[in-house]
C-alpha cells in the first residue's frame, strides 16, 4: 500500500490550508501547525510532510519553534523542507527529532553539499525534491530552469548515495501539478530510486492509479489540497465524528 504523507505548509506560523469541515464545525480546525498535525495523526496519519512556505523564499528556515513542537506532539516520523540551503540548518533540524530532510535548488547547485550530507547522516535521512516541466527540472521557487532531464539528474543524485526523491511536475501552463504515473514509473524503473509522488492528487482514483505503480518504486504520495478539502470518502465518517467532540485534543493512536 502507498503511504500517504499529509502535508502541513506553514507561513507566518499559521497552516496554509484548513480543513473544510460541515456548516457550523469550523471552530473545530485550528491554523496551529501542531494541532493540525494531531488531528492528522488522530486520523491514523503514518507520518508527515511539513513545509516552511516563508524558508522557500529567503533560503533559511523561520519557523524552527513550530519545526521542533511539530515533533514533540506526534509519535509519527516528520520530514521537513522549504529553505533549507545550509549543512548547519540541516543538522539542527536533524538534531531536533526531524526525521528527513528534503532538498531541492541547493542539491542542483551544491553536489558536494548532497554528499557530504549523505556521508554524516545516511541516505535515509535525505530526500531530494525534484520540479519537472517539460522534461527539465526547475529550481529557485520555478524560476530557473536547467537544461537536464528528471531522470539524468537523479542518477547524479543516485551516484552522491541518494535513495529516496519527492517528484512534482507541472502541467503546460508550468503553474498546475499533475499527477503523472507514466513518468512516475519510468522514472523509478530506470533510475533504481524510491520515489515519493507530490502534487496532482485530486481524489482517490489518483491514488489507486500510483498504486499500480508501486511496484515499480513508487512507493508513497504527498497530499495537501485533497486531504483539507475532504476530497477521499473515508473523511466524510471523519468529520462526522469530530463534530461531536468538544476537543480535537491530542488524540494519538499508537
Amino acid at each position: 500500500m502507498l503511504l500517504i504523507f499529509p502535508s502541513i505548509e506553514i507561513r507566518r506560523g499559521l497552516c496554509v490550508q484548513l480543513v473544510s469541515g460541515d456548516p457550523g464545525s469550523e471552530n473545530l480546525y485550528s491554523i496551529d501547525p501542531v494541532q493540525m498535525a494531531i488531528l492528522w495523526r488522530g486520523e491514523n496519519a503514518k507520518t508527515l510532510h511539513v513545509v516552511d512556505v516563508d524558508g522557500l523564499k529567503t533560503g533559511t528556515v523561520h519557523n524552527w519553534d513550530i519545526i521542533e513542537n511539530l515533533v514533540k506532539a506526534v509519535d509519527i516520523p516528520i520530514q521537513v523542507g522549504g529553505g533549507l540551503r545550509t549543512y548547519e540548518d540541516i543538522k539542527s533540524l536533524i538534531e531536533k527529532g526531524v526525521y528527513r530532510i528534503v532538498i531541492g535548488t541547493i542539491a542542483v547547485h551544491d553536489k558536494a553539499l548532497v554528499e557530504k550530507l549523505i556521508q554524516d547522516f545516511g541516505a535515509r535521512k535525505i530526500a531530494i525534491s525534484i520540479e519537472a516541466h517539460e522534461g527539465r527540472i526547475r529550481t529557485d521557487g520555478g524560476n530557473k530552469v536547467h537544461d537536464i532531464s528528471p531522470l539524468a539528474f537523479v542518477l547524479q543524485m543516485k551516484k552522491l548515495g541518494v535513495s529516496r526523491v519527492m517528484y512534482s511536475e507541472f502541467g503546460p501552463d508550468g503553474v498546475t501539478k499533475i499527477s503523472n504515473p507514466e513518468s512516475l514509473g519510468d522514472l523509478a524503473t530506470r533510475s533504481g530510486v524510491r520515489i515519493t509522488a507530490q502534487g496532482g492528487i485530486n481524489g482517490y482514483r489518483d491514488l489507486i492509479r500510483l498504486q499500480e505503480i508501486e511496484k515499480f518504486g513508487v512507493d508513497s504520495v504527498i497530499v495537501g489540497k485533497a486531504l483539507y478539502e475532504n476530497k477521499f470518502p473515508c473523511q466524510a465518517l471523519w468529520r462526522l465524528n469530530e463534530k461531536e467532540l468538544t476537543d480535537l485534543g491530542p488524540t494519538r493512536r499508537i
